[in-house]
């Protein structure tokens, strides 16, 4: 209890906010490199799963290569990375390390979306005519929206735990803040370190969240008084074109176009 109260104080003293050891720029370079190593997983992840998800193929031995990354220690791999050249170009080996531990759960969330993406509902978008992109973007993408989120956000929460290993190298952000109370033996200043680091993964989580709610394409319809999620499915997914609810009409107007798309609903 001590340890927390003086943990408060701390972090209440405005002489440790200031500064370049100060938590305000600490803060600055746990978000930047953070955000940066998100950026690159999602840019390489993301792509991939996608496309392999649409084709459904391929996949499973792409999501096993990457959950090898989960086998590997952090910290051992960082340390390894700070022992090769890497080392004399700033928190690059530690932007490496972060990546390659938050490619998994962004690859695999987003594939396993894709894959389970309704069946019925994909099928009947090709019965109207759809092609294989609209497919994947009116269809596939809206579908596995929610799941694709799930990856990101648990993806970013472990990344920005995790970046507190940064400062056992040498590297910045908040890990700083806690390896500097232990150097003082100052138990106070670690567990406001430990505190920071918490609140801001709540955050991230939090800001995730609310993120994820408001752009997910199919939320009017996930909410709505439709019923089922994938009701006027096929409709909801091609936004350009059908219309589901009691006549489902096709963009082109005959009848052969309704047909999957009643089967759909």
């Amino acid at each position: 209890m001590n340890a927390l109260t003086g943990a408060f104080d701390w972090l209440g003293a405005g002489k440790n906010w200031r500064g370049d050891t100060g938590v305000q720029h600490r803060l600055i370079e746990h978000l930047g490199f953070t955000g940066l190593s998100m950026l690159v997983a999602c840019l390489i992840a993301l792509p991939v799963a996608l496309w392999l998800g649409h084709l459904g193929k391929g996949g499973a031995l792409a999501v096993n290569i990457s959950n090898i990354g989960r086998a590997i220690p952090t910290l051992a791999l960082l340390a390894l990375l700070s022992l090769t050249p890497l080392r004399e170009h700033g928190e690059t080996p530690t932007l490496i390390a972060l990546v390659l531990f938050a490619i998994p759960p962004v690859l695999t969330n987003a594939y396993i979306g894709m894959r389970e993406a309704d069946r019925a509902v994909v099928e009947a978008a090709r019965g109207m005519g759809m092609s294989g992109g609209q497919v994947f973007l009116r269809v596939e993408l809206p579908l596995a929206f929610p799941l694709l989120m799930t990856g990101i956000r648990s993806a970013a929460v472990q990344t920005v735990a995790t970046a507190t290993l940064a400062a056992i190298p040498g590297g910045g952000g908040l890990g700083r803040v806690i390896t500097a109370g232990f150097n003082l033996q100052n138990t106070s200043q670690v567990v406001a370190g430990a505190l920071l680091v918490a609140a801001l993964a709540l955050l991230v989580e939090g800001l995730l969240v609310l993120v994820a709610r408001w752009a997910d394409p199919m939320r009017h319809r996930r909410t709505g008084g439709t019923g089922t999620e994938t009701d006027g499915g096929a409709g909801a997914a091609a936004s350009g074109g059908t219309e589901s609810g009691g006549g489902t009409e096709s963009g082109g107007g005959t009848g052969a176009g309704a047909e999957p798309a009643a089967a759909a609903a």
